[in-house]
C-alpha cells in the first residue's frame, strides 16, 4: 500500500509538471527579474506623438528579415524580453524582427499564449490593478493617436496583456510598460497584417 501511495504521488507530480505554459502565463502574477533593466518616462494618455518622433526611432528597431534558428512553426511569434525584440518566425531559418518596449521591473513574465483577438485603433480600459497603482488614469479612452494602445492591438489569451502600438515611440527599446509589449504604430500595423487570431506567442526571459 505504501508503495502504491508513492507511485501515485510520483504520477501526480509528473502531471503537475505538464501543466501548459499557457495556463501558467494566464494565471501567474508577473515577477521581478533579478537584472536591472533600463527605463524611460512614459507618455501620458491623450498625448499625440509628434510626426518626427517615429522617424527618430533607432533603425535597429524597425522590422527587418534576420537569420533566426527555431524549432517553432513559421508564423509563431517569439518575444525576447531582454533583447527588446519580437520575432515572427519564417521558413528557412529566418524571422521578421521588430523592436519593442517591454514590461518594467516587476512586470516582466514568460509563458505561451495565443492571439485571441485583433483590434484596429482599440479603446483602452485600464484594469483595476492599474487604476489602483495609478489612480489618475482615465477609466476609459476611445481609440486614436493619443491612446496608449496605439494603432493596433493583438490580445493575448484571456490575460490583460497585449501586443500593441503606442503614443510614446521614444519608449521602444526600454522597459516601461505594465507587462504588455509595444511597437511603433507603423510597425504594429505591419505585424497585425501578417498574423491571425490563434497565432502562438511565446514570451521568453
Amino acid at each position: 500500500m505504501a508503495t502504491m501511495r508513492v507511485q501515485l504521488a510520483v504520477i501526480a507530480a509528473v502531471a503537475a509538471s505538464l501543466v501548459s505554459a499557457e495556463a501558467r502565463a494566464q494565471f501567474a502574477t508577473p515577477f521581478e527579474l533579478r537584472n536591472i533593466t533600463p527605463t524611460i518616462k512614459d507618455a501620458e494618455p491623450g498625448i499625440v506623438p509628434k510626426p518626427e518622433a517615429e522617424s527618430a526611432i533607432n533603425p535597429a528597431y524597425l522590422h527587418q528579415l534576420v537569420f533566426y534558428r527555431s524549432n517553432e512553426e513559421p508564423g509563431t511569434i517569439i518575444i525576447h524580453t531582454p533583447e527588446r525584440f519580437l520575432y515572427l518566425v519564417q521558413a528557412n531559418n529566418r524571422a521578421m524582427r521588430y523592436g519593442i518596449g517591454v514590461g518594467r521591473d516587476g512586470f516582466q513574465w514568460n509563458g505561451l499564449l495565443r492571439i485571441s483577438r485583433k483590434q484596429e485603433w482599440p479603446d483602452w480600459t485600464p484594469p483595476p490593478e492599474m487604476i489602483e497603482r495609478q489612480p489618475y488614469l482615465p477609466r476609459w479612452m476611445a481609440g486614436g493617436p493619443g491612446n496608449p494602445l496605439g494603432a493596433r492591438a493583438l490580445y493575448l489569451g484571456t490575460t490583460v496583456y497585449r501586443i500593441h502600438g503606442t503614443n510614446a515611440p521614444e519608449t521602444i527599446g526600454h522597459a516601461v510598460s505594465s507587462g504588455c509589449f509595444r511597437l511603433v504604430n507603423e510597425e504594429v500595423i505591419d505585424l497585425y497584417d501578417r498574423v491571425a487570431v490563434g497565432t502562438k506567442v511565446i514570451v521568453q526571459q
